[in-house]
């Protein structure tokens, strides 16, 4: 039988030494903690089970052991005992198999079973488990931080499941819908001309967390804040996932491409009060969840607070907690060598441990002023699940943020909603009426028109309403706001006037959220038009619904196409200058020039659906003209100069490819140009 040793409390998790592994969690308020080593992840009972004892293996709040003997993949899990004294926070309940917090690997049972982690009894046969991993072996072969600018950055946000798992991505069955299977279409991905991917949750995650018989896909409930999801990888093994996602990044970095995370660091799988056992509630319940009183004007903790809207609430900057999100953050930088991070709910982490929003949040300090974080990308939702709204005012310097009212308002003005003009006119030039007061950069708005969150650009164009019943819940869920128009018949159509008129509104959209100020998000598979049948929450939908259909690629390659172009004509716009180190400096020195059907007549009215501008700079000058409006327009544009070229048309919307974008076709008339009904026209001049 190996040996034990006191061990340390530093670090935390299972620690690889010359002497054996040492392990390390904390609870302040437990009475026994064990350490169980299991053979097989299905076994009923652990080979062995180590008690600590109080006198040599508890110092302060931390419990460790050294375990002389064992090696990298030897499957381990807690039980820990302690008071059940739901009024005070604490739930302890020693028979549940608990994973440790900061274990880098998780092993998945057969019969894994959420509802057994929540019920009363044992449920060592049914409870994932934590894996002894070996980080020093891997071979990165030089790999190093891409370090993108934000101005030079494009990113495409999209499900390591979903984007090969679909019969027609080519790739290997037992490749798809997997770390590996994306590496096998980055080739695709270059040739769209993204720097960046962002990546849906990957996590460990619970599957089962869905209504039943259906399954969780969007993955927003993590077990693990350092394990690689087992359900993305082409192998069973705990060990090897962590190979084939570094795998991952490596290739995406050699391909000139970042690797983001959206991470979830505002709630965990445990769900509330009433939800199962995994980790966090069975170590120390009210260090890591904000919790409430049941009942007004009583000082009892027994129900937990739900800013997340998903059953329970992190409490951030609890210094547990805080330490457990930086090491976190450190580990997937560090050891996974991503490049940065999308934090989902972000504001989240701006309340304190009784839920009460702070200007200085300690954990969002903590994560702008780190050495290790400074290099990364750091995107922050900027709200939260209670209405909690920080868009414009979110905390810090590094930060960005997801404009969620560039979103709404360049909806409503393509749709031809009255009274978005003069708003639209500030969401393309990277919302100054946010941003700018406080002398933020013009990437400071992650500029997107959809995300997972919602429609597709395909069902946007497409549905009036959301249609959820798939879900499951009655079509309660998901969001009524969606600021869609399904041109004139809801769902798939084959009227052609409605499918011209369809595409014409992707090509407007499009070409507003690639060429507009700020930093540019397109939602995978929207680039083809991938429909999830108008439903606007399918994180349930691990199927057809959501994974994305390759055979459109051909059906519609026009608007492939078109992005592609989109894409390559952004890059070659005149990248910022050094010395335009704020918005301001940017808008002041770009020149703009405002404008309605005629010259110097901008027209900011209630019933306005018309806006034109000339954005002039000393070697270039673009001229770009949105009719939303149902009926075509004459608009007058700037005259010839002596030391320019004449104008040329590289974008009409109202124009079959390949002649919607194409590079420098000369404009017959020089003085005004007869813009369609809801179309898009963008104009360059190049001096001589």
């Amino acid at each position: 039988m190996t040996g034990i040793g006191t061990g340390k409390s530093y670090p935390l998790g299972a620690t690889m030494t010359p002497w054996g592994v040492n392990f390390s969690v904390h609870s302040k308020s437990a009475t026994s903690v064990e350490l169980l080593l299991f053979d097989d992840v299905d076994d009923a009972k652990p080979a062995r089970v180590i008690k600590l004892s109080d006198d040599q293996h508890h110092t302060f709040h931390y419990w460790h052991v050294l375990v002389e003997g064992i090696q990298a993949g030897q499957i381990y899990a807690y039980r820990v005992d302690g008071p059940f004294l739901p009024m005070q926070g604490l739930r302890f309940d020693k028979s549940k198999i608990l994973l440790d917090p900061y274990g880098r690997a998780v092993a998945m049972p057969k019969a894994y079973d959420r509802e057994a982690a929540a019920c009363p009894g044992d449920n060592a046969t049914s409870a994932m488990k934590s894996v002894v991993a070996d980080l020093t072996t891997y071979d990165w072969d030089g790999d190093a931080p891409l370090r993108h600018p934000f101005n030079e950055t494009i990113i495409y946000e999209m499900h390591v499941g979903g984007f090969t798992k679909h019969a027609t991505s080519g790739v290997a069955p037992e490749r798809r819908g997997t770390y590996s299977g994306l590496i096998d279409m980055i080739p695709y991905l270059q040739d769209l001309g993204i720097t960046a991917v962002e990546l849906l949750p990957v996590f460990q995650f619970d599957p089962q967390e869905a209504p039943p018989g259906l399954t969780n896909y969007w993955g927003y409930n993590p077990m693990s804040f350092f394990a690689p999801h087992l359900g993305y990888a082409s192998t069973s093994s705990p060990l090897q996932v962590l190979d084939e996602f570094r795998d991952m990044v490596k290739a995406l970095h050699r391909a000139n491409i970042e690797v983001l995370l959206d991470v979830v660091y505002n709630h965990t799988a445990e769900g509330s009060e009433n939800g199962p056992t995994f980790c966090f509630k069975g170590f120390e319940n009210p260090a890591y969840y904000i919790l409430e009183s049941s009942r007004p004007n009583s000082h009892d903790r027994s129900r937990f607070a739900n800013f997340s809207g998903c059953g329970n609430t992190l409490k951030g900057n609890h210094a547990v907690v805080r330490r457990l999100i930086l090491s976190s953050l450190r580990y997937w930088v560090e050891e996974m060598h991503v490049d940065g991070f999308r934090f989902d709910l972000a504001s989240v982490l701006s309340r304190d441990e009784h839920g009460k929003p702070q200007e200085s949040p300690p954990i969002l300090w903590d994560i702008e002023t780190d050495p290790v974080l400074s290099g990364t990308k750091l995107i922050a939702e900027a709200w939260d699940a209670s209405g909690l709204y920080q868009v414009g005012s979110f905390f810090g310097d590094h930060w960005k943020e997801w404009n969620g009212r560039f979103r709404d308002d360049v909806r409503s003005f393509v749709k031809g909603d009255a009274g978005h003009a003069g708003i639209f006119s500030k969401r393309f030039l990277a919302s100054p009426d946010i941003y700018e007061h406080r002398n933020r950069e013009p990437e400071q708005s992650i500029n997107f028109v959809t995300s997972h969150d919602g429609f597709t650009m395909n069902d946007l164009v497409s549905y009036n309403s959301k249609h959820n019943l798939a879900n499951l819940e009655n079509d309660r869920d998901g969001c009524n706001a969606n600021y869609s128009w399904n041109c004139g018949v809801e769902g798939p159509s084959s009227d052609p006037d409605v499918e011209r008129l369809r595409v014409k509104q992707i090509k407007n959209l499009l070409t507003i959220n690639l060429l507009a100020f700020g930093v540019p998000m397109i939602l995978m598979g929207d680039e083809m038009r991938r429909s999830q049948g108008g439903n606007n929450n399918a994180y349930c939908q691990d199927n057809q619904v959501s994974w994305l259909d390759w055979s459109l690629l051909e059906r519609h390659a026009e608007i492939h196409r078109f992005v592609k172009g989109l894409i390559e004509y952004r890059k070659r716009l005149p990248a910022r200058k050094k010395t335009d180190v704020t918005l301001s400096d940017v808008l002041t020195r770009a020149r703009v020039l405002w404008h309605g059907a005629e010259l110097g007549k901008p027209d900011w009215g209630v019933e306005s659906r018309h806006v034109a501008f000339t954005i002039e700079r000393p070697d270039k000058r673009f001229h770009l003209i949105f009719n939303t409006h149902w009926e075509p327009t004459h608009f007058q544009i700037p005259e010839m100069l002596e030391s320019f070229e004449p104008w040329q048309r590289v974008i009409d919307t109202s124009l079959a490819s390949p002649d919607d974008i194409s590079w420098g076709i000369p404009v017959e008339d020089q003085v005004s140009y007869h813009v369609q009904s809801r179309s898009t026209v963008v104009l360059t001049s190049i001096c001589k």
